[in-house]
Order: structure tokens, then C-alpha cells, then sequence
């Protein structure tokens, strides 16, 4: 049996979300800022006229951004129980299918924000793949207990 990722990179580590949670991918969008929001939610964005949360995933994940670029993040469109959520990302990788064979628990080293929302860890040839759980990293009622 084997499992399909989405995979995306935040600095220099490669993450993935379930390949049937993304809705698209888009290039940057201009964003409007939301004031007094969580610092995870970078602002909203108009997506032929649906609004959509975009969420940082520096922030969300607790990893230092790359702030010396000039790259623009990309959105993952995630489609999820509350609606269209987007994902900031520095980069977009491949669809990969993984053996649930390469798939384990997350190690108990990784910062409590990452490990709170990641589902399973997948050895890959070269590097790691840490998978999320698409629901739990929207949910942004999970940051005030972090």
C-alpha cells in the first residue's frame, strides 16, 4: 500500500500534506492584512472572489525564514473541514508516492509546534519527508495552547 504527497519545502527541510487535501497551487498573491490577527495568518487573499486565510508556515512551524531572499512564497491551496485555506511555502516540490513501509512516527526531537501537527515521518533516498496533517495545521485554535 502506498500513500500520495504534495511536497513543499520550508527552508531547507521538505514537508508534504496529502495529495487529495490540495485544492491548487498558485503563485504569490497579493495579500489584505487582517489587524490583531495571529501572527501565523499573513493576511487574506482574493481567490477569484473567494476570500481564503493565508497561514506562514515559518511561523506556524517555528522555522527561521530565509528573510535575506527575494523569492515571494508560493500558496497551497489546502481544501479542508473550515474551507479553502491557504498555505505560504518557499518552495514546491513533486507529488510522491510513498510505501507505507518507508513511514514512521514523528521523532520526539523535532520543536512541539512541528510535532503537534505532523502525522508521520517517510524516509526517502536522500532526505526526509515530514508529512502534516492538513486539519491540524489550519487550526489555528491550536496556537494559543502552544
Amino acid at each position: 500500500m502506498s500513500n500520495q504527497y504534495c511536497t513543499f519545502r520550508i527552508s531547507d527541510m521538505l514537508f508534504g500534506v496529502d495529495v487529495l487535501k490540495v485544492q491548487e497551487i498558485i503563485q504569490f498573491q497579493e495579500m489584505t492584512v487582517v489587524p490583531l490577527s495571529d501572527t501565523v495568518v499573513r493576511g487574506l487573499v482574493n481567490l477569484r472572489g473567494q476570500i481564503v486565510t493565508a497561514l506562514d508556515l515559518h511561523v506556524r512551524l517555528d522555522i527561521d525564514s530565509n528573510e535575506d531572499t527575494d523569492t515571494r512564497p508560493i500558496n497551497i491551496v489546502l481544501c479542508t473541514e473550515g474551507g479553502a485555506v491557504s498555505l505560504l511555502v518557499d518552495s514546491i516540490g513533486d507529488v510522491l508516492t510513498v510505501e507505507e513501509t518507508a513511514e514512521e512516527s514523528p521523532p520526539p526531537n523535532l520543536n512541539a509546534k512541528t510535532r503537534e501537527i505532523l502525522v508521520k515521518v517517510c524516509k526517502l533516498e536522500d532526505e526526509l519527508l515530514l508529512v502534516l496533517d492538513a486539519e491540524k495545521t489550519v487550526e489555528l485554535g491550536q496556537l494559543a495552547k502552544l
